[in-house]
């Protein structure tokens, strides 16, 4: 497959203030990730809370600069301004559109922007709502006159208007309620199949990431510690953050989780990360190698295309 985005160990350092006769402290929030997209392909970042996923989004999205390494787009398609073909889908549908413009104007923003005429614009978006699953009279009315879901559909409305290569899609589930998840989640299935987009869909529903991803980076404290294909992944996960990330999930008659497998304790700060693996102070498995030495993205055994940042990898 051709690869659309290639992230060359990125990092992101955010400089906090640190008070009143204090020095500025620096918060890695992401720190040496390599990563690859293909076209039409879905990559899903997952970890818990605080593991970088959010801010390395930020990052492709171009929302936010890094603080070393490149991120290069195998793409001839530039946006007027010299910008990669990259749109994003926030978490929250409600706060992500202007509540004084009406949906036609809010869907259609991207090309103003690129100077289409306002005729055809409002033609662009009314075409683009009904693929959506929305009627043409969305165009005259405003956010707050729309359920959750329907709100995230327009946000997705607003996306694929730009007629984007990649779409950075951030917890785009998580505000809405279960019932509507499924169909929003369908849908985006079914862009990337009528479209040929490529996703970097940031989640910590592992049940969501297992029907929509291709691949899957597991993140935790801003680095990478397993990058596989779902089925792999799922199947056969390598490390023992991801084993304990997947022994979270709820399940019904399969017995009860192992010990070892149960995630303890709290994420350490990622103003001081821990020496060597940053995973050690909460893994069942770690020895004093695992202190002192960060181990490397390497191939699982046997599984070459499975990669996972172990000395002690299954």
């Amino acid at each position: 497959m051709t690869e659309l985005l290639t992230l060359d160990r990125i990092s992101v350092d955010i400089p906090l203030d640190g008070g009143f006769l204090k020095p500025k402290t620096i918060l890695q929030a992401v720190n040496d990730v390599s990563l690859t997209v293909s076209k039409g392909e879905t990559l899903a970042l997952v970890g818990e809370s605080g593991s970088g996923k959010t801010t390395l989004g930020y990052v492709v999205a171009g929302l936010r600069k890094q603080t070393a390494g490149t991120v290069t787009f195998g793409s001839s398609q530039r946006n007027a301004d010299g910008s990669p073909p990259v749109q994003v889908i926030f978490q929250d549908p409600f706060s992500a559109l202007d509540p004084r413009m009406i949906v036609g104007e809010i869907v259609a923003e991207p090309l103003r922007l690129k100077g289409v005429s306002a005729k055809e614009r409002l033609a662009r978006a009314a075409e683009v709502l009904g693929q959506v699953g929305l009627p043409p009279e969305a165009a005259g009315r405003y956010p707050h006159q729309f359920s959750g879901g329907q709100r995230q559909r327009i946000a997705i409305a607003r996306a694929l208007i730009a007629e984007p290569e990649m779409i950075v899609a951030g917890e785009p589930l998580s505000a809405l309620d279960v019932s509507i998840q499924s169909q929003v989640l369908n849908l985006l299935d079914d862009i990337k199949q009528q479209h040929g987009i490529s996703y970097l869909f940031i989640s910590h529903d592992l049940g969501v990431v297992r029907h929509l991803a291709d691949r899957v980076a597991v993140l935790y404290l801003g680095r990478l510690m397993e990058v596989a294909s779902r089925d792999d992944l799922f199947a056969t996960p390598s490390h023992p953050y991801t084993q304990a990330l997947l022994a979270a999930v709820p399940r019904i008659g399969k017995g009860r989780r192992k010990k070892e497998q149960i995630l303890r304790g709290e994420m350490p700060s990622p103003l001081a990360p821990p020496s060597g693996c940053v995973f050690h102070t909460r893994c069942p498995r770690a020895q004093a190698i695992c202190r002192e030495t960060r181990p490397q993205l390497l191939p699982a055994p046997g599984r070459p295309t499975q990669l996972s940042a172990c000395h002690f990898k299954d």
